[in-house]
């Protein structure tokens, strides 16, 4: 993989947006005993940062459900895709708790819940050829995480896609099993979409604090963030 590209056909559907990309090398995913205590209470304290998003009784129409559940009414959608912040708010707001997966499902977590956004990373190394984020053609081959289920991608559906087919689906909705994380994943893309200017400051605020908690975490300095628009769609990966 050389490169993310955000193909004209998303920008023509949201042409105000912004999708900020991050790149990082030699992770150690495995899941460490010492640190399991810290992302613990990581994830307990974006729990209680989420609350701040959750002030209307009824979960659909907090601002930042709102605003996606707009955005998905835009393009063809698999029957109740949500974005993926939805899923993490609506567990919150149920008061639930995360309990530790491994160290960086646990950070990219942590940062969606605390800025109300939508945080994807993918294990770069599973990607053939390059990422791009446009507008499906149909039937691009896609096995949903948890079953290996092939759901193939919706004409007119939104999402993530590389040679080889779907990435991930409506979106940010859901990834699929061939390109996501394990704890052997080493290389990887983050990337967090915003489709207004008042979730495009979040993101930015998002993937800074992304940037520094890799460093915490994994020991590793993480490339520059990149941010992409209609006019500036690709982010090349530092040689």
């Amino acid at each position: 993989m050389d490169q993310v590209t955000v193909d004209q056909g998303f920008w023509d559907l949201f042409p105000d947006a912004q999708v900020n990309i991050l790149y990082a090398d030699g992770i150690n995913n495995h899941d460490n005993d010492e640190n399991v205590t810290e992302r613990r209470q990581l994830l307990h304290n974006a729990t209680k940062e989420a609350q701040k998003f959750l002030t209307n009784e009824t979960f659909r129409l907090n601002p930042v459900i709102d605003q996606w559940r707009k955005a998905y009414q835009q393009f063809k959608k698999k029957k109740g895709a949500r974005a993926s912040v939805e899923a993490l708010l609506k567990r919150a707001n149920q008061g639930r708790t995360f309990e530790p997966i491994n160290p960086l499902v646990d950070v990219y977590n942590s940062v969606s819940i605390t800025y109300g956004v939508p945080v994807g990373i993918e294990d770069r190394d599973k990607i053939a050829g390059d990422m791009h984020l446009g507008i499906a053609k149909g039937g691009e081959a896609f096995d949903s995480v948890g079953d290996g289920k092939n759901e193939p991608a919706l004409e007119g559906e939104v999402l993530w896609y590389d040679n080889d087919g779907a990435v991930c689906r409506c979106l940010n909705w859901r990834d699929g099993e061939r390109t996501m994380l394990t704890e052997d994943s080493q290389n990887v893309v983050a990337v967090i979409e915003s489709v207004n200017a008042e979730q495009i400051k979040r993101a930015n605020e998002a993937m800074e604090e992304l940037s520094k908690l890799i460093q915490h975490y994994f020991n590793v300095e993480p490339s520059q963030v990149f941010h992409l628009t209609k006019d500036n769609p690709t982010a090349v990966v530092p040689k």
